[in-house]
């Protein structure tokens, strides 16, 4: 069995594995999981009343940037040193955008998608970054806004460290299985 087969079928069965493990322990504990998701799911509604002028912020400096060119020119700037790390200049959207929100990494992700082909190299490194950052300032803003955390520069640096790996290892990851 190849290193790529054994990696599909682990794949395929992580997910339901872990709800499997999840619902088990829930059993043995004694614990009422539909009653559990229900209380998570209300509290999960707060939260997202709670959230919504943060969203609104950070969709709306996002749609500025892109909409002024910012994130294009950029990438302009950028093209020769991209190029020699195997890293498409369409992808500098995604890699700054990933850090600020999700759905518009989303958006930036799904235009790379359409702009190139579903196999190609450019995709699969989008879709690869996609699942190896976070949306840190996202994070930031809205958890810690939620809970009042008002100080978070150590947060900050954190996020942007971990996220800088994830874009990394992602071009590494995708050269190594992709290119």
């Amino acid at each position: 069995m190849h290193f790529r087969e054994i990696i599909d079928i682990l794949s395929l069965w992580a997910l339901p594995s872990v709800i499997l493990i999840i619902l088990t322990v829930a059993i043995v504990r004694k614990v009422p999981v539909y009653e559990a998701f229900i209380e998570g799911a209300k509290d999960g509604a707060k939260v997202c009343f709670n959230i919504i002028p943060y969203l609104v912020a950070i969709i709306v400096a996002i749609s500025m940037l892109r909409a002024s060119g910012a994130i294009e020119a950029l990438a302009g700037c950028c093209s020769v040193v991209l190029n020699k790390i195997h890293m498409p200049t369409d992808i500098l959207p995604l890699a700054f955008v990933r850090s600020l929100s999700g759905s518009a990494a989303l958006g930036v992700f799904s235009e790379i998608v359409s702009n190139n082909d579903i196999n190609s190299y450019t995709s699969k490194l989008a879709a690869v970054m996609m699942g190896s950052s976070e949306t840190t300032f996202y994070v930031l803003t809205v958890y810690f806004g939620a809970v009042g955390i008002k100080k978070y520069r150590y947060a900050v640096l954190t996020g942007l460290s971990a996220d800088f790996i994830g874009i990394v290892m992602s071009i590494i990851v995708a050269k190594f299985f992709f290119g």
